[in-house]
């Protein structure tokens, strides 16, 4: 007979990703992963593997709710002008906030492992893709509706955006002076004519 686990294994993918995203793969060890999600290291690779398939399964969880989360915040703004506005400020607000910059977990991972690992490399390739059409849909809906210029490119204009956004998120990390953010945050915008 198969044993029934004695945790809930979402919440501890849940405690996995916040703490890779907190310290990163390298820095993050099984102990700290155990600890933070309460099992014993039998546990951990029995549901999950090893700790890459782990981190694996975090990148994954995080990326479904990443893309979900945007494309709910462009969809939730009628005008396409306001809701890339609004997605593009959030990200500096947040940033600006007290506590420690944990950036997008995504991102993180571009920076860390996707110039040594292919595997994380194709992930997180995907997310960017996967964001530059949730872009697309949102500007050929402000060309349908007559918010935006009928002769602009929607899938270049969507990937120069996420260039930009993802340039503007890993900027802010370093928390640099607002004004010099605010700026280019509204020159990246002008580009929704």
């Amino acid at each position: 007979m198969v044993r029934q686990r004695e945790f809930d294994e979402q919440k501890a993918l849940d405690d996995a990703m916040v703490l890779f995203w907190e310290k990163g793969y390298r820095a993050t060890t099984l102990s700290d992963l155990t600890a933070k999600m309460g099992i014993q290291r039998p546990s951990l690779y029995s549901a999950f593997g090893d700790k890459e398939e782990l981190f694996e399964a975090a990148l994954r969880k995080y990326t479904k709710q990443h893309a979900a989360r945007i494309r709910t915040k462009l969809q939730n703004n009628q005008s396409v002008k306001e809701a890339f506005h609004s997605l593009f400020t959030d990200v500096v607000e947040e940033e600006y906030r007290d506590g420690p910059s944990k950036g997008c977990f995504c991102i993180n991972t571009i920076v860390e492992l996707a110039p040594h690992e292919e595997k994380f490399e194709i992930l997180t390739r995907e997310h960017q893709m996967y964001l530059s059409v949730i872009f697309e849909e949102k500007i050929v809906q402000g060309i349908r509706s007559g918010e935006l210029e009928s002769s602009l490119n929607a899938k270049a204009l969507a990937q120069t955006l996420v260039v930009s956004f993802i340039g503007l998120t890993v900027l802010m990390k370093s928390r640099p002076e607002r004004s010099f953010v605010d700026h280019s945050v509204a020159t990246i915008l002008s580009i929704l004519k």
